[in-house]
């Protein structure tokens, strides 16, 4: 369940927002949704790759486990990477439906609360450098992710898009299957005719399209953290 509310500091002033990390908090996720404009920063640590939402509609991800809930990158209340996906920091705060966009908070998410945790307002009801970075986070996330469609829709015209399984066994025999992702097709990028590549690299889509090439290399890393877990039981 959420209850979303629109930030108001009035009504909101002694609320707090608990910024740690941990599973109990929100973060036990297989995957966040990312966009080309973050690619740079996600592809060092994290493999790119596309899922299907609700809707059947392509969005790329920053894949961080092998199945529901796991996230082979938190180790209690320790985030394991050097850059965390915006669609992960922006918790718990989402952009609100309307007119004008506007800042809301899941009051029911269990990073919200008034015992603990850091403050939003100050007392003279402005926003503290917690809220403010918030607002940029959720203005970053939200422009990012509208171009998620056009990139998505460019893909599929150029056949970039490829379903693929990995099987995965650990050292305690134990058998890990990741399917119903997609990867760029590695052989349709690199077979682009020039015209297009150069159409795809002026969009900045070729650039974007490389680097998830690029960061399933970091699927081995993946694999790597998930055998040290294994082991760690």
């Amino acid at each position: 369940m959420s209850q979303h509310a629109a930030l108001d500091p009035a009504l909101h002033r002694d609320l707090r927002v608990d910024m740690s990390r941990g599973a109990a908090l929100g973060d036990a996720l297989m995957f966040a949704p990312t966009f080309p404009a973050e690619f740079r920063n996600v592809q060092a640590h994290y493999p790119i790759v596309f899922h299907k939402d609700a809707a059947g509609r392509f969005q790329p991800v920053a894949l961080f486990g092998f199945g529901p809930g796991q996230n082979l990158y938190l180790d209690g209340t320790r985030w394991e990477a050097g850059y965390l996906p915006l669609a992960v920091e922006r918790q718990p705060f989402l952009i609100g439906s309307g007119a004008e966009p506007s800042v809301h908070v899941d009051l029911d998410s269990p990073r919200v609360g008034a015992a603990t945790g850091e403050p939003l307002f100050d007392a003279g009801g402005q926003a503290t450098p917690t809220l403010e970075r918030a607002i940029a986070v959720l203005r970053t996330l939200h422009e990012g992710l509208q171009s998620n469609a056009a990139f998505v829709a460019t893909l599929l015209e150029h056949d970039l898009l490829e379903s693929f399984v990995l099987d995965v066994e650990l050292d305690d025999g134990s058998q890990h299957r990741l399917s119903g992702f997609y990867a760029i097709h590695e052989e349709h990028l690199r077979s682009l005719a020039p015209e297009t590549a150069g159409r795809l690299h002026a969009q900045g889509w070729l650039e974007a399209a490389y680097m998830a090439l690029a960061s399933l290399g970091q699927l081995r890393a993946l694999i790597e953290r998930a055998r040290g877990h294994a082991r760690a039981r």
